[in-house]
């Protein structure tokens, strides 16, 4: 029986990826529109390469990419850069095909549903709110909120806590093997790995489900409990 969903909000709800790569692409047109003397695509692959380093909800990335590439940082550059950057990812940020349906229907289902993401609490609501999942979701638990990424095992006992329901009632759906799939497992709480999410060419995701498409939720949650299609 499963009573209870978690979802991860990056690469699992929404293609974060393809937003973030055309926000950086947006970003970089612009400070070189403002004036940066520098070539477009290894601009951008410095921007990446601080992301890596530091995390991809580092908010002062293109700060250091001009500290790094002028030795000082030229503030009509960097706001241009900002713009640009915001400008791209209003539009880039979209719900995968077929989310919202999924969500409608696990709620007419009563199933209960809550989001952990390691994304800052302000970032993780701007996403929710802002793609309109904040219908479904009444709890988005971040790692402010219990001071721990995952794998750590808070952000998930803080799910449950919300949901009311026991790890063995639970699904975890998330894109991160390593994060999302390893930490939920950790609990006993079931697990459904977003294949169509995955950055990471993970080979093995060691998940109870493999899901190609997010829609698939629902027929097995209705198999898991017993309820006929179409019922």
């Amino acid at each position: 029986m499963i009573r209870a969903v978690i979802f991860d909000i990056d690469n699992t709800l929404t293609d974060f990826m393809r937003m973030k790569r055309a926000a950086v692409d947006s970003a970089v047109d612009a400070m070189i529109g403002a004036a940066l003397t520098t070539e477009k695509t290894a601009m951008v692959e410095k921007v990446f390469e601080i992301y890596w380093k530091d995390g991809v909800e580092d908010q002062r990335s293109l700060d250091k990419v001009l500290l790094e590439g002028l030795g000082r940082i030229d503030y009509k550059i960097l706001a241009a850069g900002i713009l640009g950057y915001r400008r791209a990812k209003a539009g880039a940020m979209t719900l995968y095909p077929r989310v919202e349906m999924t969500l409608i229907e696990l709620t007419r289902m009563g199933v209960r549903m809550a989001a952990v993401s390691d994304a800052p609490r302000l970032e993780a609501w701007l996403r929710v709110v802002g793609l309109g999942l904040h219908h479904f979701f009444d709890r988005v638990v971040t790692a402010e909120d219990v001071g721990a990424t995952k794998p750590a095992p808070a952000p998930f006992r803080k799910a449950l806590e919300f949901l009311q329901s026991k790890p063995a009632q639970t699904l975890m759906v998330g894109d991160w093997v390593e994060r999302d799939i390893a930490g939920a497992k950790r609990l006993h709480i079931r697990t459904a790995w977003a294949k169509y999410g995955d950055t990471h060419d993970t080979k093995d995701s060691g998940a109870e489900f493999v899901l190609e498409d997010i829609h698939q939720l629902v027929d097995i949650i209705r198999k898991e409990n017993g309820v006929r299609a179409g019922a």
